[in-house]
């Protein structure tokens, strides 16, 4: 392995994560970039989640257990704690990355020394469906970059990667369950140089669990509590669109009210 080569820290934050955990360590393990580390904290797991994560004999894997169970975006910050590469993802255990996602990143970032942050697109693999589609079909652009998330918000946790540097003044709000990191990228698009890969490296996994009755009615009241907080920080946005979606995430949670 070539010394220069930039360290990355992958965190992969689990709570009961046993079902698809082989599926996703098997993708970090095989990137063609190899000079990472894997931050697994597991979040008070009663599962086999740690008995599966010790199987795989890879100095590069450092596993911690969190001794309290903690909101998913507290849990993400204590693991950032632990790393020490210079550039932080994020993979999910229901989640897969493709072979060259690291590899593709950093060359984005090698290739403009300015750039703080790299995201790209993803694919959305319906575990029920068994179908495959792409997170956003047009290509991405750096204009007005803020307004486009607040319309369109297109960037997913799994297909990220942030200079280390970054988490020095800002961390995800610990608050938050489900959209925390939708509040923290929002706000880091006023201030940091975003550039987006317009090509699917990553695969997000809609399952059983994701949008839960339960789940639901979390993400709508993080919602409402973002807007209602953030209305006057960004007044100067267009926020429309995200007040239509969380009025279809409330149908979404009455439809499964109505069904149940």
């Amino acid at each position: 392995m070539k010394k220069n080569l930039n360290k990355i820290s992958v965190i992969m934050n689990c709570h009961n994560g046993e079902k698809y955990l082989k599926q996703s360590i098997r993708s970090i393990l095989n990137q063609s970039y190899k000079n990472w580390e894997l931050i697994f904290f597991d979040n008070k797991s009663n599962d086999n989640s740690i008995s599966i994560i010790r199987e795989f004999k890879d100095n590069r894997i450092k596993i911690y257990k969190s001794k309290i169970f903690l909101n998913l975006y507290s849990a993400r910050n204590h693991a950032i704690k632990k790393t020490t590469g210079q550039y932080i993802t994020f993979l999910d255990t229901d989640d897969l990355w493709k072979k060259n996602f690291i590899k593709e990143h950093i060359k984005a970032f090698e290739n403009d020394k300015s750039r703080d942050v790299v995201f790209s697109k993803y694919n959305i693999y319906n575990q029920r469906k068994k179908i495959f589609k792409v997170n956003f079909k047009k290509n991405f652009s750096s204009k007005n970059l803020t307004q486009q998330l607040f319309d369109n918000y297109f960037i997913g946790i799994l297909a990220i990667m942030l200079k280390k540097k970054i988490f020095k003044n800002h961390k995800f709000n610990s608050n938050f369950n489900i959209i925390g990191d939708f509040d923290l990228f929002i706000l880091l698009s006023l201030k940091y140089n975003f550039y987006g890969i317009s090509k699917p490296l990553s695969i997000y996994r809609i399952h059983e669990n994701n949008y839960s009755s339960q789940k639901l009615k979390t993400y709508i009241k993080e919602f409402q509590t973002w807007i209602k907080k953030n209305k006057e920080k960004y007044k100067k946005f267009d926020l429309f669109k995200i007040k239509y979606f969380l009025f279809k995430l409330r149908m979404k949670y009455l439809l499964n009210f109505l069904i149940n």
